[in-house]
C-alpha cells in the first residue's frame, strides 16, 4: 500500500529501489560475512542525494523531508539493513551541521559530506552513559581557540582506523545535566584522537563499530556545532530523526524477510504440498503482512509530524520506532522459522537479516526507552 505518495515521491522510492537491488543486493552477503564497510557504494548513492537527504538545497543537498527520508531507506534496506542504517548515522550528522553549524564549518564540511568524500559517524554514548545520556562524561575544556577533550565514546558505528573521517561529538563543556553538553566535531588525524579495536558484533558487520578515545585531543572552537550548552537540545532533535530512519530500516529489512518467505512456502513441499497450502502457515503470513503495513503507517504518520514540526513529533518517532523495530525483528524471526533448518543457515539471507535486526530494537535510545517517553508524554498534565 501507498501513503498517497506523490509523484515526485514514488520516482525517488524506485530510484532507490533500483540502486538497491543493482548495487547492494548482489554483495550484502558478502560485506557481512567478510565485514566490509562499502565506502565506493555508499559514494555511489551520495551522487544520487542519499547522503545528503535532508541537507538543504543551497548546501547541495537535496532538502526533502522525513517522509521521503523514510522512504529512501526503507528501499535501501531491503538490500541491506546495516549500510542503510550507517547512511541514516551520516545523514544525521550531516543534517546537525547543516541546521546548527556556524557558514564556515558548513562551507568547509557540507560539500564534502554530501559526495561523501568525508564520511561522518556519531558520538553520544559512552561506557557510563547509554540510555542516559545526558550524564555523559567526556569532557572539553576551554584552553584558548581549542576546547581539550577527554574521554571515551562506546559503541560508535563508523568508527576506526579505516572508518569515519569526521565524528559529530556530544561533550561536556560545562556542569552536571543536558545543559552543561556541548557538540563539537572532530576531524580524523586529531592528535590525541584514537579507537578501540572492531567491536565483535551478531549483526551490522558492514560497518564497522568501535570505542572512539579522546586523550588530549585538541579541537578548535570553529568546529563547535550551535552554542555551548546546546548540544544535548541538538541530539535530541537528531534522535527523533534517526528514530524513524531506523524504523524505516527495520521495515525495509522486514519486508525483504516476507517476500523471501513467501517465495519459499510457494515452493517448499511437505507431505504431498507446498507449505503454503497449510493454514497455519497462511495466517502466519497474514498476521506478518499485517503488523508489518500497521508498522510502515505509523512511522509514515510519525515522519510527517516530525517534517510538520508537531507538538508531538518526538512521541509519534518514539511509537514508530518502537512498534516498527519490534514488529521488523518478529517478522524477521518468523521468516526464518519458515524456512526451518534452512533459515538458519547462511547459504539463506534470512538469518542476516534478523542478526542485522535485532540491534535495531536497542540503538537510538532502546525500546524500553521508548517506552518510556511515550508514557510520559500521556501522563503530563
Amino acid at each position: 500500500m501507498d501513503f498517497k505518495l506523490t509523484e515526485d515521491q514514488r520516482a525517488f522510492k524506485d530510484m532507490a529501489r533500483k540502486f538497491a537491488a543493482e548495487e547492494m543486493a548482489p554483495h550484502a552477503a558478502r560485506w557481512d560475512e567478510e565485514k566490509i564497510f562499502p565506502k565506493e557504494v555508499m559514494r555511489r548513492a551520495a551522487k544520487l542525494g542519499f547522503a545528503s537527504i535532508y541537507v538543504s538545497e543551497d548546501q547541495g543537498g537535496v532538502g526533502l523531508n522525513r517522509v521521503d527520508a523514510a522512504l529512501i531507506l526503507e528501499q535501501l534496506a531491503y538490500a541491506c539493513p546495516s549500510t542503510a542504517a550507517f547512511l541514516s548515522i551520516h545523514n544525521m550528522c550531516s543534517w546537525m551541521i547543516d541546521h546548527f553549524g556556524t557558514n564556515d564549518l558548513k562551507a568547509r564540511l557540507l560539500p564534502k559530506l554530501t559526495s561523501m568524500e568525508l564520511i561522518a559517524s556519531y558520538c553520544l554514548t559512552e561506557p557510563g552513559s547509554g540510555s542516559d545520556a545526558a550524564s555523559l562524561k567526556t569532557k572539553a575544556v576551554k584552553d584558548g581557540d581549542h576546547y581539550v577533550l577527554n574521554g571515551s565514546k562506546a559503541f560508535i558505528s563508523g568508527a576506526g582506523d579505516d572508518g569515519s573521517d569526521i565524528y559529530i561529538t556530544m561533550v561536556r563543556t560545562g556542569g552536571d545535566g543536558p545543559k552543561g553538553i556541548s557538540c563539537l566535531v572532530v576531524e580524523k588525524g586529531t592528535a590525541g584522537l584514537s579507537f578501540g579495536a572492531p567491536e565483535r558484533k551478531l549483526g551490522w558487520h558492514s560497518q564497522p563499530t568501535a570505542m572512539v578515545n579522546f586523550d588530549d585531543c585538541r579541537v578548535s572552537v570553529d568546529n563547535l556545532v550551535g552554542k555551548e550548552g546546546e548540544g544535548f537540545s541538538i541530539a535530541m532533535q537528531g534522535l527523533d530523526g534517526g528514530r524513524l530512519n531506523i524504523g524505516a530500516c527495520s521495515i525495509g529489512g522486514a519486508q525483504f524477510a516476507l517476500d523471501t518467505a513467501l517465495a519459499y512456502v510457494k515452493e517448499r513441499k511437505q507431505f504431498g504440498k507446498r507449505i503454503a497450502d497449510f493454514q497455519g502457515i497462511q495466517f502466519k503470513l497474514a498476521d506478518m503482512a499485517t503488523e508489518l503495513e500497521a508498522a510502515r503507517l505509523l512511522l509514515y504518520s510519525a515522519a510527517q509530524k516530525v517534517s510538520d514540526k508537531d507538538p508531538d513529533a518526538t512521541l509519534a518517532a518514539a511509537m514508530a520506532k518502537r512498534f516498527a523495530s519490534d514488529v521488523a525483528f518478529q517478522v524477521a524471526n518468523d521468516a526464518l522459522q519458515l524456512h526451518g533448518g534452512y533459515g538458519y543457515l547462511m547459504d539463506y539471507p534470512i538469518e542476516r537479516i534478523m542478526r542485522d535486526l535485532r540491534v535495531h530494537q536497542i540503538l537510538e535510545g532502546t525500546n524500553e526507552i521508548m517506552r518510556v517517553i511515550i508514557s510520559k508524554a500521556l501522563l503530563k498534565d
